[in-house]
Formats: structure tokens, sequence, C-alpha cells
């Protein structure tokens, strides 16, 4: 599970001046209506993402987040595996301030959390996923609307997982010896 921020914005005006030459310079500029958060959750082995923006990056829209994950995509499940950033929204306590106390415990025991790093590589998958959305979807278009930048999402999610797009991690401790040999020294009795 992964968020970025991202830019609501409209184009503006386009300003322009002559230069001494003769030719002519344009400026384009946009005016910047906001930002949102973009919530992305992905399953890499399953090849599937589930991603939605929201006004904010806070403890309940994250709660409720992880109640649609919860009961709509893995209803069936006993315990759901989080792999989390460490974040102060990511954790059991953002369940207690979004839900009446039985409801925050049912999904409390739902989930196990585990939280990187702060310089850890294990949600370097959801950072490729956020990659290629920004490449994909995203681009350099500025979406004005929450609404729009939501159906934009929608669309390139169905796509992804359409296709079954996954994630091919590919190093194994033996690469990281050969990448890293300084720390793996070769002792010899």
């Amino acid at each position: 599970m992964h968020g970025r921020e991202a830019h609501a914005a409209v184009s503006g005006c386009a300003k322009g001046r002559r230069k001494k030459d003769g030719s002519y310079i344009q400026d384009s500029e946009y005016i910047r209506n906001g930002t949102c958060s973009i919530f992305l959750f992905t399953e890499p082995l399953a090849g599937f993402r589930y991603v939605t923006a929201l006004e904010h990056s806070t403890k309940v829209n994250w709660a409720r987040q992880m109640k649609h994950i919860a009961d709509n995509v893995y209803p069936q499940a006993e315990k759901i595996i989080m792999v989390c950033d460490n974040l102060n929204t990511h954790d059991k306590s953002s369940f207690y301030e979004a839900f009446p106390p039985a409801e925050a415990l049912r999904l409390a025991k739902r989930f196990e959390f585990h939280h990187t790093t702060k310089h850890g590589s294990r949600l370097d998958i959801a950072e490729i996923e956020l990659a290629a959305l920004t490449k994909q979807c995203l681009g350099k278009q500025r979406i004005d609307k929450l609404e729009d930048l939501n159906v934009e999402l929608k669309n390139w999610q169905q796509d992804r997982n359409e296709s079954q797009k996954g994630v091919d991690r590919q190093f194994t401790a033996e690469n990281a010896r050969g990448k890293q040999k300084h720390l793996y020294p070769i002792l010899s009795f």
C-alpha cells in the first residue's frame, strides 16, 4: 500500500514576448486548484491493484480504504497482510477514529501490518506501480476535478488488472551478493 500526492490544475493563460531577433517566446502557465492524495494497493503476484484519489490523506480516509479492501476485495480472508510505509495514518488506531469500537476491533483483527524501515525496499513494488500509473495514466495532463481523476484511475486500474500485469521482481540473494560483494566478504578457514 502506498500513496502519493497529486496536483489538480486547469490550463491558464498563455503569455508571450518577442525576443530581439524577432522570434516569439510563449510561456504557458496553469492555475493550481489544489492537491489530492492517491491511495494505491497492489498484490503483485496476482497482478491486482486498487487505486483511488481522495481530497486528503487522513487516518479516517485511510481506515475507510482499508475497510473497502477487507469487505469488498478480500471478504473471505481471515487475515490480510498489509505492507505499508511508516506513516502516522497507517496503524490500527485509525480504525478507532473512523468507526465504532466493535467495527474498529473487527477490522483491527483482520489486518496484520508490516511497516517498512525508513530506507526499506519492501515498498519498491508499490513505487513501481505508482511510476507506471504516473507514466501511463496521468502523464503531463492536468486534471481539474477529483471525480475526473478517479475516472482516469479506474480505467487504468481496470486495464492493468485485466492484463494481469504483475511486477516481476527477480532480485535474489545471489544477485545481492554479486552486486554488493563488498558487504559479503569471502571467509576462508
